[in-house]
């Protein structure tokens, strides 16, 4: 079977993501970054994010997004430079383009979907921006977009500020939805021979998943039920995160049934009333039953609340720290492993599903397979160190 190939241009999370996705299936993933220019460092400015890992150019923000991949620098700026990269395109076979810069740079670049379905009939071309190519000038920053989807008008305290989620979540659907739409692709081609173009737009993406939300507006809802409502959930009665005497646990009623089932325990048979029956009755009580609720949990340790749900089936889980959750049976059996270059061992998140890689090797440094692959592609030594003087490709890439 063909090893699949994809050529990536990308930078920071949402489309390293992706293909990080792709590098588990066991898939060719080379990365391609711009070579430097000025002052600034060279390449991914994620390489320089975080605390140092292995070198300076692969600190801890850029590693676990990046692994089992190569690395290439290409001067895309340049005519020559582009030229280099359809070469590539064509000789080492690839079945996908990536890139996540903003839609006004594609034909600058030379890697507009019109150009590159050209130079190589059949590619898969899959862009993430910020708003989609009807908005080419925006840059596309997870935070922004948090603001810009309402995301941060939904999270945090009802009282509180707006706040972003805890993690990058509009980067990683956004790169979800190229891996989905590039497997799409792929099927697609497989019975008609035609390549595609795909555009993810991080808002778009990001407001697909208003599904509980944003259809509301419609719906003449009352303005509580699409702002901030902390840790409860806007329909289900009660879910909240509740204390103990040790910590917090997170409960989730969600049907009648198992609101008797709570009643069913010991310490929570005086929560009980007529009104709260019904999860539309215990919408009118909500604000008490969280009270009576926290007033009973915070007597007893998170443990003794755990086994007390956990024999009535209620839905529950204790609020973990990072370090717990790798702790967890579920997770450490499956995480994702990669052996640093001294030899060290380094745990990272678990793929999303079963049956791919779960041993990828390490982040590969800035440029570092720029001669090994342009070799691959046809290239002479004498070539390459001349790309490398007209500043087509870095001078340590030779």
């Amino acid at each position: 079977m063909k090893q699949r190939t994809v050529i990536s241009l990308e930078q920071a999370l949402s489309m390293p993501y992706a293909t990080l996705r792709f590098a588990q299936l066991g898939w060719r993933v080379i990365r391609i970054e711009a070579t430097p220019f000025g002052s600034g460092l060279p390449g991914d400015p994620n390489r320089y994010i975080g605390s140092v890992v292995a070198d300076d150019d692969r600190r801890s923000y850029f590693v676990a997004p990046n692994v089992g991949k190569q690395a290439i620098a290409l001067n895309l700026k340049s005519k020559q430079g582009q030229e280099v990269l359809y070469r590539l395109i064509e000789e080492l076979d690839a079945d996908v383009f990536c890139c996540n810069t903003m839609p006004s740079r594609y034909s600058q670049l030379g890697i507009d979907y019109e150009t590159l379905s050209k130079k190589k009939p059949g590619l898969i071309w899959a862009a993430i921006s910020a708003m989609g190519p009807e908005y080419p000038n925006v840059p596309g920053y997870d935070p922004a977009i948090q603001a810009m989807a309402g995301y941060m008008e939904l999270t945090g305290p009802v009282d509180g500020n707006p706040t972003l989620a805890g993690v990058p979540i509009i980067d990683l659907k956004a790169g979800d939805e190229v891996f989905a739409s590039v497997m799409a692709a792929l099927l697609e081609r497989y019975e008609t021979g035609n390549g595609a173009r795909i555009d993810v737009s991080m808002l778009q993406a990001a407001a697909s998943w208003l599904i509980t939300t944003l259809p509301l507006v419609d719906f003449d809802c009352d303005p509580s039920e699409i702002t901030r409502c902390g840790n409860e959930h806007r329909k289900f009665i009660p879910t909240n995160a509740y204390p103990t005497s040790d910590g917090y646990i997170f409960m989730a009623i969600g049907s009648d049934v198992q609101w008797k089932r709570l009643l069913m325990i010991e310490r929570f048979k005086t929560i009980a009333n007529d009104v709260r029956v019904t999860n539309e009755g215990r919408h009118v009580e909500r604000e008490a039953i969280h009270r009576d609720i926290a007033a009973i949990t915070s007597l007893a340790s998170t443990e003794q609340i755990k086994t007390d749900f956990a024999s009535a089936m209620i839905p529950h889980a204790p609020i973990q720290t990072i370090p717990q959750v790798l702790a967890m049976d579920a997770i450490s059996s499956k995480i994702t492993r990669t052996t640093m270059p001294d030899g060290s061992p380094l745990r990272m998140q678990p793929p999303a599903v079963d049956g791919v890689l779960n041993e990828l090797g390490f982040a590969p440094k800035y440029s570092q397979h720029t001669g090994e692959i342009l070799r691959e592609g046809g290239y002479s030594t004498e070539e390459i160190t001349e790309l490398a003087k007209q500043g087509i490709i870095p001078n340590t890439s030779i």
